[in-house]
């Protein structure tokens, strides 16, 4: 654990250090990446896609409705020491408070009471506390099976996994459940989103530039970066495979049960 933690203060230090803004797309291993897509989208077409649809075809929508709050429940300790890494003390505290209500008066988190009394539901990774702490964007990425992502956001997942709470738990059953949980949440989102998935993917010119226009995008809107001025990081970029109707689409890697 300790060492864990030395790492995340060494990836803080060096991102605040290596600072600087990103203009336009920086996708200097595109070859490399477009291999990796081609590999995802093949997986897609033939494993993940035809697995959410079966699953969203027999399963009733108010059960997966309640095994992604399970999914989203087991998240929230996450939320909470990024939040406090942030600074974020307040939505630290509720990302907590959430926990603790939707453990207990929720059923271990199957019911989202707080949500259902309109209560917050902040969500953040630890790739937005690096882009907190000052880090770059850094390069553009594709990665096998978990798709588009940023150098930052590489490391942020492979923090965010080292440090996740159920990882050090000694119960084996315990952590087989939040994996599973999480399998089966993201195979609720492929089939909520499965229209605009298909439409990126099956339907475009150019299925890698447009999820990598959309990837950016959205995140970048997520992390407050103003993609028509530059924003605070300067991350403003105009891709040259982008579609005009892209406000038409939504986020396909979004949680299709958050506020």
């Amino acid at each position: 654990m300790r060492a864990v933690l030395t790492l995340v203060l060494l990836v803080g230090v060096s991102g605040c250090a290596k600072n600087h803004p990103a203009v336009g797309i920086n996708d200097p291993h595109e070859e490399a990446n477009r291999r990796v897509h081609n590999f995802n989208r093949s997986m897609d077409q033939f494993l993940l896609g035809p697995a959410s649809e079966g699953y969203g075809g027999v399963i009733p929508s108010d059960i997966r409705v309640l095994i992604s709050n399970f999914s989203r429940n087991l998240g929230e300790l996450s939320d909470a020491y990024n939040f406090l890494l942030q600074g974020k003390l307040k939505n630290s505290g509720i990302a907590v408070m959430r926990f603790g209500v939707n453990s207990t008066a929720g059923i271990f988190g199957i019911v989202d009471v707080v949500e259902e009394f309109g209560g917050p539901d902040n969500r953040t990774d630890f790739g937005e506390t690096l882009h907190v702490w000052g880090m770059a964007e850094g390069q553009y990425e594709e990665l096998p099976f978990f798709g588009p992502s940023t150098s930052r956001d590489t490391i942020g997942f492979a923090v965010d996994l080292l440090v996740n709470p159920y990882t050090f738990l000694n119960f084996d059953s315990v952590r087989g459940i939040g994996i599973l949980a999480y399998v089966v949440a993201r195979l609720d989102d492929r089939y909520n989103y499965s229209s605009t998935v298909d439409s990126v993917l099956y339907d475009s010119a150019d299925s890698y530039a447009q999820a990598r226009t959309l990837y950016l995008q959205n995140r970048r809107y997520r992390l407050g970066i103003d993609a028509a001025a530059g924003g605070s990081g300067g991350d403003a970029f105009e891709d040259p495979y982008a579609d005009p109707y892209i406000e038409n689409y939504s986020d396909p890697y979004e949680d299709p049960y958050a506020e």
